[in-house]
C-alpha cells in the first residue's frame, strides 16, 4: 500500500511540475497585465465575444489563455476574476468553452497529422464553443436556473493592484497547491475507475453513442478512447491504425471532429467540476451537442458505396 501511494505522489508531482511550467508564467503575466492596466484595456475588445455568452469581459483573458496554451493556463489566468461575481451558469459556460476549445495550436497539430484539415477543426472548435456557450446562456436565462453565485476565491489571488506582489505570490502558491490536490484526487479516481473496470465498461457503452453520430464500426472504438482520455491518445491511435486500415478521409474527419469538440471526459471534466461548474452542462450537454454536430456533418457528407460495401463485408466476415 505504501508503495502505491509513493508511486501516486511521484506521478502527481511530476505532472504538477510540468503544469507549473505553464501556470507560473501565466500567473506572472496576469500580474503584470493587472498592474499596468492592460486587462482593463483588453476588456472592451473581449466584451463583445464573451457578452453574447452572458460572460464578463474578464473571462476572455481566461479563455484566450486556455485557447493558446491549455486548460491549466486558463487556471493560471483565473486571478483576473478576483472581485468578479459569477453564477454557476456563467462558470459552467466558461468551463464548457474552455473544454471545447483549448490548446488549439498543439492539439490541432495532432489532428493535422491524420490528414484532417487544421484550419477547419480550429474553426469548428472556436465557433462550436461560442455556439454552445450561447445556447447554454439562453437556456439558463430563460429557465432562470443555476443563477446562484459561485465562490472562486480558492482560485483567485485577490484583488489586483490593491495587494502587494508578495501577497499575490502567496495567494498564487495557494492556488498551485490546490491544483496539486486536484491532480492527486483525479489520479486516484482514474486508478479506481480502471481497477474496478468502470473505464472499460464506460468505453464499451460509449461506442454505440459514437456510432449513432455517423462513425463507422472500425474507427468508433478508437474515437471512444480519445473521447474518454484525450485527443492526444485518440489522435495517436487513429494515426497508427490509419497505416494498416486505410481509413477514408470522411471517417477520419468525423472521428477527429468528435475528438476536437469532446475529449478528455474523465480528467478534464473533473478539473472543471472543481471550479463549481454544473456537470449536466460541462459533460452531458457537451456530449449531446457534439453528437448533434457530428451527425449533421455525417448526413451532409454521405458514405461512398465502396465504404458501405467494405463495412458490410467486414461485418459478414
Amino acid at each position: 500500500m505504501s508503495e502505491y501511494f509513493k508511486k501516486l505522489l511521484e506521478k502527481s508531482w511530476i505532472t504538477f511540475v510540468d503544469l507549473c511550467k505553464v501556470m507560473i508564467p501565466i500567473l506572472i503575466l496576469v500580474r503584470i497585465a493587472e498592474v499596468y492596466g492592460l486587462i482593463d484595456a483588453m476588456g472592451p475588445m473581449l466584451e463583445p465575444v464573451m457578452g453574447v455568452m452572458g460572460l464578463p469581459a474578464e473571462t476572455g483573458i481566461v479563455w484566450v489563455s486556455a485557447l493558446l496554451v491549455g486548460l491549466y493556463a486558463g487556471f493560471g489566468a483565473l486571478p483576473v476574476l478576483a472581485g468578479v461575481e459569477m453564477s454557476v451558469a456563467q462558470i459552467s459556460i466558461l468551463a464548457s468553452i474552455m473544454l471545447i476549445a483549448h490548446a488549439l495550436p498543439m492539439e490541432q497539430a495532432i489532428v493535422k497529422r491524420t490528414g484532417v484539415t487544421f484550419i477547419g477543426t480550429v474553426l469548428l472548435r472556436f465557433f462550436g464553443a461560442i455556439v454552445y456557450g450561447v445556447l447554454v446562456f439562453w437556456i439558463c436565462d430563460w429557465l432562470s436556473v443555476l443563477q446562484q453565485p459561485v465562490d472562486l476565491s480558492l482560485f483567485t489571488a485577490g484583488s489586483s493592484e490593491d495587494i502587494s506582489h508578495w501577497q499575490y505570490a502567496v495567494a498564487s502558491i495557494k492556488t498551485l497547491l490546490i491544483v496539486l490536490v486536484i491532480i492527486i484526487v483525479l489520479f486516484v479516481a482514474l486508478d479506481i475507475s480502471e481497477k474496478t473496470g468502470f473505464t472499460d465498461l464506460f468505453t464499451r457503452a460509449s461506442i454505440p453513442l459514437i456510432r449513432l453520430s455517423g462513425l463507422n464500426r472500425e474507427i468508433a472504438p478508437l474515437t471512444t478512447i480519445g473521447v474518454l482520455l484525450g485527443l492526444l491518445y485518440g489522435g495517436g491511435l487513429i494515426i497508427g491504425e490509419s497505416r494498416e486500415k486505410n481509413f477514408s478521409l470522411r471517417a477520419k474527419t468525423l472521428a477527429l471532429c468528435w475528438l476536437s469538440l469532446c475529449h478528455g471526459l474523465i480528467e478534464d471534466t473533473g478539473i472543471m467540476l472543481a471550479l463549481g461548474a454544473n456537470i449536466w452542462i460541462i459533460l452531458v450537454g457537451r456530449v449531446v451537442f457534439t453528437l448533434i454536430v457530428v451527425r449533421i456533418m455525417a448526413t451532409l457528407w454521405p458514405r461512398s458505396p465502396e465504404a458501405i460495401a467494405k463495412e458490410a463485408a467486414s461485418q459478414a466476415g
